[in-house]
């Protein structure tokens, strides 16, 4: 099987997705200049020497494309939006929010909105308006689906899921995990390749996956961080502690079972997002599990996120700002006293 990185995994589920069904196109800002980078991070390099009228380039518009996304969808096709920087989905809020969210429900249910949305997300040295995690904002949002693959053979399987869905899907892709090579290298990236099927998967949403079994302590981390999480439990085996790590994958819908499970094992839990800590993902993750799970929790649910400001710029701020090995790590210690 071949290894790719997460950037070629999901140019691989574009092209079998578009070969699949004609129905399949993309929109967005430069994501098919031949000659281009495919995009901002090269996930879409070279499709459109296959698919040349299904990949649609856009000015600068988030509010533009994204609305001609819905309606394209709303007519019967399934487009895959390409936002360049998650941040930009600001600009779009009232497509995304008051339109593609919620019209299947205020048609009780007669249109349907098979949408697909691609966000980079996370802390990447591009300063506050271009390295937010924008995740939390959308948990508030009934009506879409909300993705976070970690790994290059869940990225693949998510995005091939979500092109197949009826609903709105919300792909949340970190940027330091894309593992794209030259011009689009990024400093400090994290190897999240996998070994790739030939044949046809996908892998369901609203399922999770155990990244490490343990039975003193779980651990839930999503994207970059689910990275770390991994780097600080084996820390922590070295002293003894043995931590379970739990990769939601999905945060809409969210595995329940899986976490609940971990937790009547383990008897704490221990939550890491990136972002700012108030309303977070860790947040709500926590809050349900303290409301679901009291009784088998034998200590406090900890979260492990950003402080509650912008991403910084500077270099060393922002690695100050993402949460650490060494803090998941402390979490984690606290934890088990």
């Amino acid at each position: 099987m071949p290894k790719l990185t997460i950037a070629e995994a999901l140019r691989a589920g574009l092209r079998e997705e578009m070969a699949r069904d004609e129905r399949v196109f993309c929109i967005g800002e430069d994501i098919g200049i031949p000659g281009g980078w495919g995009g901002a991070f090269t996930v879409t390099l070279g499709l459109e020497k296959d698919f040349r009228e299904r990949m649609i380039d856009t000015p600068i518009s988030e509010n533009g494309f994204i609305g001609m996304a819905l309606g394209a969808a709303l007519m019967g096709l399934r487009p895959v939006a390409d936002v360049q920087y998650g941040d930009f989905l600001l600009c779009a809020m009232d497509q995304v929010v008051n339109q593609i969210a919620k019209m299947r429900y205020m048609s009780g249910g007669k249109l349907r909105v098979p949408l697909v949305l691609r966000a980079p997300v996370g802390a990447t040295g591009r300063g506050a308006q271009h390295g937010s995690n924008m995740e939390a904002l959308f948990l508030n949002v009934p009506g879409l689906k909300i993705v976070c693959p970690a790994t290059a053979y869940d990225a693949k399987g998510l995005l091939k899921a979500a092109i197949r869905d009826d609903n709105p899907v919300l792909v949340f892709e970190h940027k330091l995990l894309y593992g794209a090579k030259g011009a689009r290298a990024e400093s400090g990236s994290v190897d999240a390749s996998s070994e790739i099927p030939a044949e046809d998967y996908v892998v369901p949403i609203g399922k999770g996956i155990v990244r490490r079994e343990g039975k003193d302590v779980t651990i839930v981390a999503t994207l970059l961080m689910m990275h770390r999480a991994l780097a600080a439990a084996e820390q922590l085996a070295a002293s003894g502690i043995s931590a379970e790590v739990i990769d939601p994958r999905s945060l809409v819908p969210f595995d329940w079972e899986l976490v609940g499970a971990s937790v009547r094992k383990t008897n704490r839990l221990v939550v890491v997002t990136e972002g700012p800590k108030t309303g977070s993902v860790a947040s709500e993750i926590a809050a349900t599990a303290a409301e679901t799970l009291i009784d088998y929790l034998d200590a406090p649910v900890l979260r492990v996120t950003s402080p509650d400001i912008p991403d910084p710029f500077a270099p060393p701020m922002e690695e100050f700002y993402r949460p650490s090995v060494s803090r998941i790590c402390e979490a984690t210690r606290e934890a088990m006293r």
